[in-house]
């Protein structure tokens, strides 16, 4: 496992690190507590040290599962965690003020939750997990970050980027009031690279790539054929006939791909590793051979530049999420 900084933070965190989402159970299930540890267990004896978890995943039972593991490692463990929306809106929606997403007393509240879930009496990073720019100039996330650090209760701060809007953060960032953004990118959505990834390297922000496998598409697992159980966050993403739409751009990338060593998946997250504005990458890790196959990823190097050529004719324009 090879390790970057965390920009400014100072954090030497592993390259690929662990999206605690799939193990809260509730939107994502298949699996069970016990799977969820042992993948956990098993990453970190691979040299992982930086776990992405929130609040709202499964109501606080993934931060539950993330703890008790951290407080047993003899290993350093970088935890970040997120503020839910007060108003459960993802995204966060033009037009809706501060003062029903993220009041000061509500994001203190939500960071002592955590705290108490996580059985640990600092969180490393702590992120808002919506952001919406019209509440950049405000007092209360700022006020809240600042003293929730010199509490001791907080060493960094971010936030989680809407969806497919890595624009949305760029005034933000110019604040130097946030050390950290984490942001969807992939083969698909490769938008970052325009605007907000020379504007992290110019202000020494650390980058956290989320959604690398585009929910399980660029596994090359789902097919036309494919089932999910009603109810279940991917039967929700994939509805419909988006289903056929990621087979046939599959297809296409794995044509492109002959020859290139690995499976697709590890080939989707060399790309973000690929790309030294990224100081970690943090796909799901259900299974203990998920844990296995995206950690050695990080000793395979970034990809050939032939390769990277290849893979930006890739971009796809799309939201899922909507």
């Amino acid at each position: 496992m090879r390790y970057r900084k965390l920009g400014r933070t100072g954090f030497e965190v592993s390259e690929v690190g662990f999206g605690a989402w799939g193990i809260g159970g509730k939107q994502w299930l298949g699996t069970d507590d016990d799977e969820g540890v042992r993948s956990l267990r098993r990453a970190i004896e691979l040299g992982l040290n930086f776990i992405d978890t929130a609040l709202a995943y499964g109501d606080g039972h993934s931060e539950q599962l993330v703890g008790r593991v951290v407080r047993e490692t003899k290993h350093k463990i970088f935890v970040a965690t997120k503020v839910p929306p007060k108003n459960l809106l993802w995204p966060a929606r033009p037009g809706i003020g501060i003062d029903q997403v993220f009041p000061y007393e509500y994001i203190i509240r939500s960071t002592e939750m955590s705290l108490k879930h996580l059985g640990l009496e600092t969180i490393d990073l702590q992120q808002l997990h919506v952001w919406n720019p019209e509440w950049t100039a405000r007092e209360e996330w700022r006020r809240a970050f600042e003293d929730l650090k010199k509490s001791g209760k907080v060493r960094a701060v971010g936030i989680s980027i809407n969806e497919h809007q890595p624009d949305s953060a760029l005034e933000l960032i110019e604040t130097g009031l946030i050390d950290t953004v984490q942001v969807i990118y992939n083969i698909f959505d490769q938008a970052p690279r325009r605007n907000l990834f020379p504007l992290c390297r110019a202000r020494n922000i650390g980058v956290l790539a989320r959604v690398p496998l585009d929910e399980g598409a660029l596994t090359g697992a789902i097919t036309e054929d494919t089932k999910f159980v009603e109810g279940e966050f991917r039967w929700f993403y994939f509805r419909g006939d988006r289903k056929r739409q990621v087979a046939e751009h599959v297809a296409a990338l794995r044509r492109d791909l002959t020859g290139v060593p690995g499976s697709l998946a590890e080939i989707a997250l060399q790309f973000c590793l690929s790309e030294p504005t990224v100081s970690s990458v943090i796909p799901g890790m259900r299974h203990v051979q998920n844990a296995e196959s995206s950690c050695s990823v990080s000793d395979r190097g970034p990809l050939s530049e032939e390769t990277l050529n290849v893979l930006e004719r890739h971009a796809w324009n799309k939201n899922f999420y909507g």
